[in-house]
């Protein structure tokens, strides 16, 4: 397989030497090109035709977030990982970059206490992305249509036999490529939508508060961080806050969050799998969830404990997906009821909330 080929863009030196080493010393990596502006960078593309592109957000002359509507417009679908600080205003702008159609953020090095050691946590963090991301650029058609596995019986002679199912509340797992997919999930859903929503995003702290923010100014439902102590209610999406894993606990009729920093899951907190395992002991067959694109597997344990309980799995279909990691992983095991186009994602959702409420009704 050819290596995949970077374009380092940043208006340091030191950072585009240190990156240049760090993905060069990897043998499926090429740095074809580096620039310390966009605008410099928008005009390399063309000669350099990269599989991707890291890209700094405070540079002169053109910075980031006026870079990437304009590389877009040429190039749809390069992937675009942002390189940034997580300061607050750092954090905001790389947020800004990711509606704009950034495919991933890294943050650099800091208060890491030595070069080995933000050279090790650039490594972690950019390469696996590098790689999920760039494979859609690529042609791999051995792993074009994935096998997958067969359902168990019992869950297919469960599923022929199903009456109207009535869901009690909603559960989204998501990562790579989140923020867009929830944004255009959201959007659609309209305001008496009839299903609680909770949300697992792989975010940092002040990311998931300003995804809050930005999706319930987009959505006709009101959408926040959640809190502990917030109950799970129709006409509110609560969002897991960075660093914390969310979990939700029946107290008395409510439904209520738990905000804790257990260990991670899945080198993650917050973990998907946390909400969807304990939504599976909440909700039983009440319970449906929705893994939307990420990488790793993250959720996988989460949905066979809610198809166990009787619940339901709606996966994102790979042709949408930034990177098809997490819903393939479901998928493949068998577990999704649904495979579905991010574009028809809220149809089928309004669909699946008011089927068991349409048998009821009609009794």
């Amino acid at each position: 397989m050819d290596k995949i080929r970077v374009l380092i863009v940043d208006d340091s030196v030191v950072i585009r030497r240190l990156l240049t080493d760090i993905l060069n010393a990897d043998p499926g990596i090429e740095v074809v090109g580096t620039a310390p502006n966009g605008r410099i960078a928008l005009a390399k593309l063309p000669q350099l035709n990269p599989d991707l592109v890291t890209l700094d957000i405070e540079m002169p002359e053109m910075d980031g977030l006026a870079t990437l509507p304009e590389l877009r417009k040429v190039y749809p679908k390069l992937p675009v990982i942002m390189f940034s600080t997580l300061t607050e205003r750092g954090a905001l702008a790389t947020f800004d970059a990711l509606t704009l159609g950034a495919s991933d953020y890294v943050a650099k090095p800091a208060n890491v206490g030595s070069v080995s050691a933000g050279i090790q946590s650039v490594q972690e963090q950019l390469i696996p992305k590098i790689k999920a991301l760039a494979v859609k650029q690529q042609a791999r058609p051995a792993e074009a249509k994935p096998k997958l596995v067969a359902r168990p019986a019992a869950l297919q002679a469960a599923a022929a036999n199903r009456p109207p199912q009535r869901f009690d509340a909603l559960i989204i797992g998501c990562s790579t490529g989140g923020p867009q997919a929830l944004a255009t999930l959201l959007r659609g859903l309209p305001a008496d939508f009839p299903l609680g929503i909770a949300v697992v995003q792989h975010m940092p702290p002040v990311f998931t508060r300003h995804l809050a923010a930005r999706l319930d100014q987009e959505s006709a439902l009101q959408v926040k961080e959640a809190s502990s102590g917030d109950v799970v209610t129709p006409g509110t999406v609560l969002i897991a806050p960075g660093d914390f894993h969310l979990a939700l606990r029946r107290q008395g009729p409510a439904v209520k969050c738990i905000i804790q920093q257990e260990p991670p899951q899945n080198s993650c907190r917050p973990a998907v799998d946390v909400l969807f395992h304990s939504a599976a002991d909440v909700f039983g067959a009440g319970c449906l969830g929705v893994i939307l694109t990420g990488m790793g597997q993250d959720g996988l344990r989460g949905s066979q404990q809610i198809v166990e309980r009787g619940g339901a799995i709606v996966a994102q279909d790979q042709p949408s997906c930034v990177v098809w990691g997490m819903p393939r992983a479901v998928v493949e095991a068998g577990l999704a009821r649904h495979i579905v186009p991010l574009t028809s994602m809220s149809q089928e959702l309004v669909r699946l909330a008011g089927m068991g409420r349409r048998a009821v009704a009609a009794v």
